[in-house]
């Protein structure tokens, strides 16, 4: 079984930057592709940003394209998401995920492993 660990959340102003980490246990890091999702209370956990095994191929929702980077480091099991000019509509719990397949997808259905999340808050 693989264990995901989230780090970095904290309280940041509007327009600032965060970079969150993602520590994943294993020796087969680096066949998984990984994603970040977020979620606030009463709504559905949403997409943000996905990788793939090799980091050749990325995806993200519209709301953050331009703001946020995906990125990962297959030698020191950790995938990170570099967040810019952040806003209070991002304020939410960021969890990381990884698929065994390789292919990164943009469901929840398609992730096997889940981290316990970190929470972001951005002030106005």
């Amino acid at each position: 079984q693989v264990q995901l660990v989230e780090s970095g959340g904290r309280l940041v102003e509007a327009g600032g930057s965060l970079r969150l980490s993602c520590e994943a246990s294993g020796r087969t890091f680096s066949s998984y592709a990984m994603g970040w999702f977020r979620q606030v209370p009463g709504k559905e956990r949403e997409f943000v940003a996905g990788i793939n095994w090799s980091g050749a191929a990325t995806y993200y929702t519209d709301s953050v394209k331009g703001r946020f980077t995906i990125s990962r480091d297959n030698d020191k099991n950790t995938v990170y998401l570099q967040m810019n000019s952040l806003k209070p509509e991002d304020t939410a719990v960021y969890y990381c995920a990884a698929q065994p397949s390789g292919v990164v997808g943009k469901f929840s259905y398609e992730y096997e492993w889940w981290g316990q999340g970190t929470q972001v808050t951005v002030s106005s």
